[in-house]
């Protein structure tokens, strides 16, 4: 056998298996992890402490995601979101978790919560539609009818 086409099926065997290796068993090899959002460190969080104001939390923790206002009272929402890429260009969110800082009406800090997705609820979206008054026509047939037909 030729020297050339031995060491060319070495070579297709050696792609093979690099190939054959990216794909395991157990699953697609992780590429890279990161955070979204805002990064709730601990050493953050230990600087908010109730009777702070509310300039000096957005000063600490920085400008907040989303805010709330209820009543008297309002809140501040910062949300870390972890997520993992594969190999394959695909994201999953590996875990979530809110920061809530709460506020009194003289916006001071009243209280502050971690929350992760063992403290939320599913939320079941329903499919069904609400009947419309009438009947449920398409734009032909309603054109159709226009003429008496």
């Amino acid at each position: 056998m030729p020297l050339r086409t031995v060491s060319g099926s070495i070579a297709a065997v050696a792609a093979i298996a690099v190939v054959l290796a990216g794909c395991s068993s157990s699953g697609t090899q992780l590429i890279s992890q990161r955070t979204q959002g805002y990064e709730i460190s601990e050493a953050a969080m230990a600087q908010i402490r109730p009777g702070q104001s509310q300039e000096l939390v957005t000063i600490v923790l920085g400008s907040p995601q989303s805010t709330n206002t209820f009543g008297d009272q309002s809140a501040y929402y910062y949300v870390e979101t972890k997520v993992q890429q594969t190999a394959f260009g695909m994201t999953s969110i590996k875990s979530r978790t809110v920061l809530a800082i709460y506020f009194d009406k003289n916006k001071k800090v009243i209280d502050k919560a971690v929350y992760t997705a063992a403290d939320g609820k599913t939320v079941t979206v329903e499919s069904r539609r609400t009947p419309s008054f009438g009947e449920d026509r398409t734009f032909i047939q309603q054109i159709l009818q226009s003429f008496g037909g």
